[in-house]
């Protein structure tokens, strides 16, 4: 009985020391949603995992400094997460989980933003832009929202991003809308007004409150009034007030 124990007890110290001894034979890097979204891309992340000029491949494991790789990717924005481990057989492992996008941000200030889907923001840094709702005007965008803080967070106070996170999730998930609206602009008031694709007119929301409201009105324009009026009639559509519609003919 004695020897059985005597190898459990010394076996993982055997296997520890081997392993740390095992050279790095290569890099494997794992980009979820790499298909769909090219925030990070796969040189950007190998260049932070040779960042200290520390020899990786053909290097021991156990000279491999791997907390401070993940901690490095981790600081990209468009990041949700990042995992680096590496195998027994000397493999090393990059696990990286892109943010996935909601709407495009382009305050009148400057800048140019993606809000993801739990309202962190994150800048647009490459040439690569998905075709999403954008967003633009008298928005802020303070110095916390770019520290990895959501939006939706308490320590938030009240901003107009807020408003847009759960208009912008309404839109996406209702087909009429998410196919009609294409940008949303903030005014100095912070009122909405929407640019649609059909239709050379202005839609002016006001106020954020009541917006799913709003749109069921003006979806019954579109179905009963402008066919028969014409898409063209009108240069703004006004839906500001309660159980109304206010239309400016064009002149």
């Amino acid at each position: 009985m004695m020897i059985p124990l005597l190898y459990l007890a010394v076996i993982p110290f055997l296997l520890e020391g081997f392993h740390n001894s095992t050279l790095c034979s290569r890099v494997v890097i794992n980009i979820v949603d790499s298909s769909h979204y090219n925030f990070v891309t796969k040189s950007q992340i190998l260049n932070l995992v040779y960042n200290d000029n520390i020899r990786i491949l053909g290097g021991t494991i156990e000279d491999i400094p791997v907390s401070a790789i993940e901690n490095r990717i981790n600081e990209l924005r468009e990041l949700k997460t990042a995992e680096v481990y590496i195998d027994f057989d000397g493999t090393l492992y990059v696990y990286a989980d892109q943010r996935n996008p909601l709407f495009r941000i382009i305050p009148d200030e400057g800048g140019d933003f993606f809000m993801d889907e739990e309202g962190y923001i994150f800048r647009k840094r490459n040439l690569y832009t998905p075709r999403l709702h954008i967003a633009g005007g008298n928005i802020d965008i303070t110095p916390a929202m770019l520290e990895n803080v959501s939006v939706l967070d308490t320590c938030i106070k009240k901003t107009i991003l807020k408003d847009l996170f759960h208009f912008v999730k309404y839109i996406r998930n209702d087909g009429f809308w998410s196919a009609q609206i294409d940008q949303i602009y903030i005014d100095s008031r912070e009122e909405i007004d929407l640019f649609p694709r059909v239709g050379n007119h202005l839609i002016h929301l006001g106020p954020v409150d009541n917006f799913d409201g709003k749109l069921r009105n003006l979806q019954a324009l579109y179905e009963e009034v402008m066919p028969v009026a014409g898409w063209n009639r009108y240069s703004m559509i006004n839906l500001e007030y309660k159980d109304q519609i206010v239309c400016r003919r064009r002149q």
